[in-house]
């Protein structure tokens, strides 16, 4: 049976020759294992995938990235089609993806695929061996750690040939941060970064005489992207993670330790240990626009301590903040649609603090819906504050601030669509599936008429393939 899955050495190395295989699976797959995910589940993971595959089709993340795996394999499965391999051309149409890791791990692999730019791209199943493990859950393949014995890979295989292809909205962020010279709001520091996040150079200014400087990063999430408190107790937990990896080996004691991180942080006492800055009205001036070139203000009221733009129906280990509202509620609100993954708009939803966040827990809970969009842009107030929260399918950064005449802007659009492996269990819906009365109706353009657009040249890439990856210094111009 495992003959379905397994993927010949001379596929993934350049110049090879071609090789006689008199079986061609039905099934090929390529694994990428975080093995610092999971506590010591990544490290037991690993060794079961290569005692059952070839180990040339199973990848450690911290020693081989899946930039360079993915444009070494198609550039060799191009090659080896041209000169006539039946096998190659066979893999290129039937490849499917495994991740195993948290959802920012299974971000980072989406982000090269979406780069690469394929005619086939290959759909992915994720592994959950993370604290949330969003992505895993919305397509059926849980939110507990998996087991990492033969029989339990096995079982999980079989499963990633059975399971069906799903289509997924991609979301592109794009943040300028741009000051004074001299100003005190310097940019993120390039180890601060998540996966999903990248430095871009842009084309320096020429006027000598030019007072300002920009930075600019790019990227992109599938899940959501959140700002406020949420993130900040995110942030704390995978900074105490850094600074103490040990402590951190049981998925169990991972969630508690967050639980802990929430109470001390602020989460449940907003009111006696953290000033009203922290509301989002008091940080930033949202914006959405829900058809091309029309922005609009979103009113944000003063009890929203955290913002989350959802595209999948999960969030924090499973829950769903934006429930399902009735129709009525739908006519009121002017939402126009059912929660979808590949409607191209995403839900925007609003907390005031933990204690609302635990409605959540409830059947019919849910967070404040403010507001569903084709695109999102957040336009931080001067002087509110020297710094914001943010995270982006479950990797948490610092985001500094100008506190003089600088500015930030974060502007979020549709990015096209990405592939995945849902399982019967899947909870994520899409255009085809469940609303037939809507099934004509396609995500809009990622362009926009709008003339104050100034972002088209960095929303060119996810920036998570190598070759668009800006390595540089990020305080050169």
């Amino acid at each position: 049976m495992l003959k379905e899955f397994y993927i010949p050495t001379y596929i993934f190395v350049p110049e090879s020759p071609v090789e006689h295989v008199s079986q061609i699976p039905t099934c090929p797959v390529i694994v990428f294992i975080n093995t610092k995910s999971g506590g010591q589940l990544g490290r037991d993971l690993i060794v079961t995938y290569r005692k059952l595959l070839n180990h040339a089709q199973v990848f450690d993340l911290l020693d081989e990235t899946p930039d360079n795996v993915l444009h070494k394999l198609y550039s060799n499965l191009e090659r080896l089609k041209h000169i006539g391999d039946t096998l190659a051309s066979e893999i290129y149409k039937r490849l499917r993806l495994i991740v195993a890791g948290g959802d920012g791990t299974a971000g980072w692999l989406l982000g090269v695929v979406s780069d690469l730019k394929l005619v086939h791209p290959p759909p992915v199943a994720t592994v959950p061996l993370g604290t949330g493990n969003n992505l895993p859950f919305s397509f059926g393949w849980g939110k507990r750690n998996p087991g990492t014995d033969q029989d339990s890979v096995i079982s999980f295989l079989q499963s990633v040939r059975e399971a069906r292809e799903m289509n997924i909205d991609s979301w592109h962020i794009v943040m300028r941060m741009e000051s004074p010279k001299g100003s005190p709001c310097d940019p993120i520091a390039p180890p601060d970064l998540p996966h999903s996040l990248h430095a871009f150079r842009r084309v320096p200014k020429t006027d000598p005489q030019d007072t300002e400087y920009s930075y600019t990063y790019r990227g992109g999430f599938w899940n959501y992207f959140s700002m406020g408190m949420d993130a900040q107790v995110s942030y704390a937990f995978h900074s105490e993670r850094k600074l103490h990896p040990e402590k951190f080996k049981n998925q169990l004691s991972n969630q508690k330790t967050y639980l802990k991180l929430a109470c001390t942080q602020g989460w449940f006492c907003a009111s006696l240990f953290h000033p009203m800055s922290r509301n989002i009205a008091c940080l930033a001036k949202v914006k959405i626009m829900k058809k091309s070139g029309k922005w609009e203000t979103l009113e944000i009221p003063q009890s929203i301590r955290s913002i989350v733009c959802l595209n999948l129906p999960s969030f924090s280990g499973g829950l769903n903040p934006w429930g399902t509202p009735s129709k009525r509620k739908q006519r009121k609100r002017d939402l126009v649609m059912p929660p979808l993954v590949d409607d191209g708009l995403l839900e925007i939803v609003g907390f005031k603090d933990a204690w609302h966040g635990l409605v959540l827990l409830s059947p019919k809970g849910h967070g404040t819906r403010l507001a569903q969009a084709h695109r999102v842009r957040f336009e931080f107030l001067r002087g509110a504050t020297d710094h914001a929260y943010m995270r982006m399918d479950g990797e948490p950064w610092k985001q500094p601030l100008p506190t003089d005449d600088g500015k930030v802007v974060v502007e979020i659009s549709h990015a096209g669509q990405v592939k995945m492996l849902a399982t019967k269990d899947c909870i994520a819906k899409g255009i085809h599936e469940s609303w037939p009365a809507i099934s004509s109706v396609h995500p809009e353009s990622s362009s926009s008429d709008d003339t104050d657009d100034d972002f088209e040249e960095e929303r060119r890439n996810f920036g998570a393939a190598l070759s668009f990856r800006y390595t540089g210094d990020v305080n050169k111009q």
